[in-house]
């Protein structure tokens, strides 16, 4: 799955600290998340585009090789 964590994190001058904190998670967590490493819950991915004020699709792709055998 790809994310624009990062990017929506930077635009609003964040450090990986400072988001943490406003979401209530670790910064380890924000950084797994950013690069890839780790998956959020649907809470934490919801929590994360409501924090942006965007729609959860809006942050969150599915890849290709992540959507199996559906939607081609």
């Amino acid at each position: 799955m790809k994310n624009s964590v990062r990017i929506e994190r930077e635009k609003i001058k964040l450090t990986q600290a400072e988001f943490a904190k406003e979401i209530e998670v670790s910064r380890q967590t924000i950084h797994a998340v950013e690069t890839g490493k780790f998956n959020p819950s649907v809470l934490l991915a919801l929590r994360i585009a409501y924090f942006f004020k965007v729609n959860v699709e809006d942050v969150f792709k599915l890849e290709d090789s992540d959507r199996g055998g559906f939607g081609k």
